[in-house]
This record gives C-alpha cells, sequence and structure tokens, in this order.
C-alpha cells in the first residue's frame, strides 16, 4: 500500500460533473489498495471572480481581507468533493488549511508555508478516510487566513506529501504533462516522459505555467516524487525527478516564457555605491517581488537602472519609484509593461558553448530586438516586446530542434 497525494486543478473540478469524475479517479486509486490525500483548487473561474468583486470596492484591495475572500474559492470545492466522495460510499472528510494547522508566514496574497501538523490527516488515513485539503491557503501564528500566491495548491500538496513523507505526488490539471513549450504557441511542442527537478524549477521560475516554483523547491528539496498527468484522459504524464536518474540529457531542454514581466527604468542616477540598494530597498520593503536586473554606466558618472517585476506589481512600483526621485537624484522613471521574457533551459548548456551566440543570431534573422539579457547555468533569459512572442518561441523551438524524437527536453 502506497501513500499518495493527489492535487487537482481550477479546470479538473469546474464543474459539478468534473467534481464527480474526480471522485470516481480517487476512489480507483483507493481500490487500488493506495492511501489517498487530495488537495483541491478553487473551482475554474472562481478565484478570478472573487478578485473582481474585491476590485469593484477598492482600486487596490486590503491584502488581509482579500486572503479571507479568496480562500473561499478551495473550501467551497473540499466539500463539495467529499459530499461526492461520501455518496459513492467512500468515507471523506474535508479539512481547510486552518483546520490542518498549515502555519505559514504573515505575507498576505505571497505566504510561505512554516509547518505542517499532519495529526488529523494520519488520524482519517488510519481510519479510511479519503482526506481532501483545501490547497492555496494557511493561517499566520494569529489566526490571520493566508494564501500561497497565484497557483499555491501545487506547493500545498507537495507540502503534504514530504509532511507526510508520501509515495508520490501527483499533480493532475488540464495537461497531460510538461511539454518543450506551451502548445498553444508551438503546436510541435512534445511531451516528456520525465525531466529534472532542477530544470522543472528554472522551467517554473521563467514563466511555465504547470507547476507553480515553490512547489518545484519544495519537491527538489525533500525529494518528492513529482508527476504531472491529466485529470481529463488517462496516462504516465511526465515525472520529475534527480539528475542522476536522466542517462541522456538534451543541450535545450525547452523553452519557457512569461507574459507576466513589467520594465521599469530609472534614468540619471549618481553612479556611486549604494545606489542599487537605495532604488530596490524601497520596492522590497513594498514585498515586491524583481526578476532581471540590468544597470548601465554613463559617460557623465550616471547610471540607468533597469529591472522588471511582475504585472500586478508594476503600478505600485512605478509610483515608488516616482517618489523616489528625488531622493534618488534620477533624471527620468520610466515604465514598459509590453515585454515578454524569453528563455532557453536545459542542464546540457553546462557541457556546450554557443548556445547564447544561436539563440541571439536566430532573434536577430528575425529582427527581434533583445531588451535585457540574463543568464544562469542551465538557463539564458531575453526580454523582448511583447508582439514577438509566438515569432520567438516557435523560431527558437525550430532552430535547436526541439521537436526531433530524439531529444530529452523539458
Amino acid at each position: 500500500m502506497a501513500l499518495i497525494v493527489q492535487k487537482y486543478g481550477g479546470t479538473s473540478v469546474g464543474s459539478v460533473e468534473r467534481i464527480g469524475a474526480v471522485a470516481d479517479r480517487v476512489i480507483r486509486t483507493r481500490q487500488a489498495g493506495h492511501d489517498v490525500v487530495v488537495v483541491v483548487s478553487a473551482m475554474s473561474g472562481e478565484t478570478n471572480r472573487l478578485l473582481d468583486l474585491a476590485k469593484q470596492l477598492q482600486a487596490r484591495p486590503n491584502e488581509r481581507e482579500l486572503d479571507v475572500l479568496v480562500s473561499t474559492g478551495e473550501q467551497v470545492t473540499t466539500a463539495l468533493l467529499s459530499m461526492a466522495l461520501q455518496q459513492r460510499g467512500q468515507a471523506a472528510r474535508s479539512y481547510t488549511g486552518a483546520q490542518v494547522r498549515i502555519v505559514t508566514d504573515s505575507a498576505f496574497n505571497k505566504a510561505r508555508i512554516q509547518s505542517i501538523d499532519t495529526q488529523a490527516i494520519t488520524n482519517d488515513l488510519a481510519a479510511g478516510r479519503v482526506v481532501v485539503v483545501a490547497g492555496f491557503q494557511g493561517v499566520n501564528e494569529r489566526g490571520d487566513i493566508t494564501t500561497l500566491g497565484r497557483g499555491g495548491s501545487d506547493t500545498s500538496a507537495v507540502a503534504i506529501a514530504a509532511a507526510l513523507n508520501a509515495d508520490e505526488c501527483q499533480i493532475y490539471t488540464d495537461v497531460d504533462g510538461v511539454y518543450t513549450t506551451d502548445p498553444r504557441v508551438e503546436p510541435r511542442a512534445r511531451r516528456l516522459d520525465r525531466i529534472t527537478f532542477e530544470e522543472m524549477l528554472e522551467m517554473a521560475s521563467l514563466g511555465s505555467k504547470v507547476l507553480q516554483i515553490r512547489s518545484v523547491e519544495f519537491a527538489g528539496k525533500y525529494n518528492v516524487p513529482l508527476r504531472v498527468l491529466s485529470s481529463f484522459a488517462d496516462g504516465q504524464g511526465t515525472l520529475i525527478t534527480m539528475e542522476d536518474d536522466v542517462v541522456e540529457q538534451a543541450v535545450i531542454s525547452g523553452i519557457a516564457f512569461n507574459r507576466d514581466e513589467a520594465q521599469l527604468t530609472v534614468k540619471g542616477v549618481p553612479d556611486s555605491p549604494g545606489i542599487a540598494y537605495a532604488i530596490l530597498g524601497p520596492v522590497a520593503e513594498a514585498n515586491i517581488e524583481v526578476d532581471m536586473i540590468l544597470q548601465n554606466v554613463g559617460v557623465d558618472n550616471t547610471t540607468d537602472f533597469t529591472f522588471t517585476v511582475q504585472h500586478v506589481d508594476y503600478e505600485k512600483t512605478l509610483d515608488i519609484l516616482r517618489q523616489q526621485a528625488e531622493v534618488l537624484g534620477a533624471r527620468e522613471v520610466s515604465g514598459n509593461p509590453k515585454i515578454v521574457k524569453v528563455s532557453l533551459v536545459g542542464v546540457g548548456m553546462r557541457s556546450h558553448a554557443g548556445i547564447a551566440a544561436k539563440m541571439f543570431k536566430v532573434l536577430a534573422d528575425e529582427k527581434i530586438n533583445i531588451r535585457m539579457i540574463s543568464t544562469s547555468e542551465i538557463k539564458i533569459s531575453v526580454v523582448v516586446d511583447d508582439k514577438y512572442l509566438e515569432l520567438a518561441v516557435r523560431t527558437l523551438h525550430d532552430a535547436f530542434e526541439l521537436d526531433a524524437p530524439s531529444a530529452l527536453i523539458v
């Protein structure tokens, strides 16, 4: 008998009929002799509906109250799935994040899990119940409801799997695995049988929407076997594993892209020690995550400082920079929300030269201007105008032959 944690996303539980199908799948897993813990998201579209309600009352909703509001979506799904299981003769019990005691910090809307009390879950499993836990949410030490950010149910599932020492964490979604890139952009994208934690971590951080980045971090840190599957069709999906388990690696594993990027530039600030902190310190204090950073030194001892943030933080960051402009001695503050980040990922880059040069040539041949560049040991990212997204992805996918059956890629 194995202990399986299954997570079902919003499209998988998007209607009463879909919830019934999930219940049937869970029961089949139970009939195979396994204990099952299920983590669920809100029904498809529900979180957006709740966010829209909040924004009708506040342009920038209070973060604490917003977490109280949006966490209700998952609570609805847990109750409905438990009812569906009970109706089919399978004992089940639902829990909110607070009831399980998924304890987080107090960073509302972006909370991080600190601990999980598994006693209630293990008691129910021992009694033969399926345990259904609300994903995406927890509670801080003061008892305030917190949420983990978009895609947070993935993190809930992996964290629970790690805490329970589960045999496998299965992420059920509307795709049947991890692809070389988004098939909606490049129809020739291929599903992979397996990838490494390291590559999946890069893909998630660079914009791949299959898994939330923190779920991959958890899985890699605690070596939780992680599998991405479709809730709409049977199949083996994609197994995310340690690098040592992969016999052969392609030079490039896949192409990730992120539309959720906005660029900000502070021009003409003194080129002096501490200027980077003077710019980014107030941004960090506002709990805004910065992605790519570029600094140029001018001939007049001033510098232009450019960085990217998520779209949701764009206006807030602009306000902070404009308020700081006089303090910084800046000549100008500007922004551009119409950009995208396109990235090549692959552990094979460690042993192959010339990948960056080839990428830049491919984009240059298509007259695509590169605004920013960022590299690491296994990835190369560029920022380009959003109108070039599909052209860039398709051209790079073709240039690196990622549709070839022999390529082992992400």
